[in-house]
């Protein structure tokens, strides 16, 4: 089968990984595989280096004459069975080329559990054959909005089974966290619906039982002024560090004692993923997909969001046991075994080419 990705986005977010893990999967398979990604972007720089198959594109925005011409006529040179588009701004894109080139079918991805906003949004949802929902939450909030439910098909988002990088002691240290200090990790874009705000309420209060505690926050975003504000107005100091984006990213995740998500709207959260493949042990908020990888007293503990005092107890109580903390992360390595691989990712997606096909 020959297969278009299509991603706009500049940056290095889950979404972007996802993207390459599919391409690259279905690349190992056999299949001829095309991406069409922003000119200069992360997913291009990463794309290139796997050996992939690549067209950069100057996407700007939901209407982009230069990448609609371009995509017009990569479908017309490649002439793609399926052309996939991994969001909304690709989505857009890929719709207003299609009269430009023979026609393929139109697969959507939707990766956040956010309402759909205004009628071209529904819309363009709706001219898709098909529309991948990262997890049942997402399916949820688009059956809300109006989309068919025989569109609609849940493919779980996935990520490699690999061992963990090393490393992470050493990255901990140089972050100023001492040796042997039990670690409270989180791993996201410092954005609105991450909620890294109510985390830090909550290691305020988690300070206040247990000052040996440490949090790092893995991540860039808007949000980092404000978060940074709040930081110093708690008086969270050296025990709190932002750490920003990291390339040993994987490296401090195997190396944390808790991994954390206190996100209050949430697809599903491929780092969540990550955390769950190395055994660590969750604690993370009921939001959107959040509970179809966590299940409270298994493999974590789930609490409301936006709720600081429970995600603090939450966290009091896996730190406050070793044992448990270890149930608990081999617990999660077996869910992520059985649910959240990026071969079945792959594999899901195929099934959905294969009913257009």
């Amino acid at each position: 089968m020959k297969v278009l990705h299509v991603d706009s986005a500049r940056g290095w977010r889950g979404g972007q990984n996802q993207v390459l893990l599919s391409a690259r999967g279905m690349a190992r398979r056999g299949h001829q595989v095309v991406l069409a990604c922003q000119r200069g972007g992360a997913l291009e720089q990463r794309a290139r280096a796997a050996g992939l198959d690549v067209c950069a594109l100057r996407f700007q925005g939901d209407l982009s004459p230069l990448a609609v011409a371009g995509l017009g006529a990569l479908v017309r040179r490649e002439r793609p069975q399926v052309v996939q588009a991994h969001d909304p701004h690709a989505l857009s894109c890929a719709i207003l080329a299609r009269p430009l080139g023979p026609r393929a079918a139109l697969v959507a991805t939707r990766r956040v559990d956010f309402a759909l906003r205004g009628r071209w949004s529904r819309w363009k949802y709706a001219r898709a054959a098909r529309v991948i929902a990262v997890s049942a939450a997402v399916r949820a909030v688009m059956l809300r909005d109006g989309l068919p439910d025989g569109a609609l098909r849940l493919v779980y988002e996935g990520v490699p089974d690999r061992a963990p990088a090393p490393g992470g002691g050493a990255a901990l240290r140089a972050l100023g966290v001492p040796e042997g200090a039990p670690v409270v990790g989180n791993v996201a874009a410092l954005a609105g619906h991450k909620d890294q705000a109510t985390l830090l309420r909550a290691a305020r209060q988690v300070l206040d039982r247990r000052p040996d505690v440490h949090f790092v926050i893995v991540g860039d975003g808007p949000l980092r002024a404000p978060l940074l504000a709040l930081h110093r107005e708690l008086g969270l100091g050296p025990a709190c560090v932002f750490a920003g984006f990291r390339p040993d990213v994987e490296a401090l995740l195997a190396a944390f004692d808790v991994f954390c998500l206190s996100s209050h709207m949430e697809g599903l959260g491929t780092s969540l993923l990550d955390a769950m493949a190395f055994g660590r042990p969750i604690v993370a908020t009921a939001a959107g997909g959040i509970p179809e990888a966590v299940e409270d007293g298994v493999n974590g503990r789930v609490v409301p969001p936006r709720d600081p005092a429970a995600l603090a107890a939450a966290l009091l109580d896996v730190l406050g046991d070793g044992d448990r903390r270890a149930a608990l992360g081999r617990a999660g390595r077996r869910r992520f075994e059985e649910r959240f691989t990026d071969e079945r990712m792959v594999e899901g997606t195929l099934r959905v080419y294969e009913e257009l096909a």
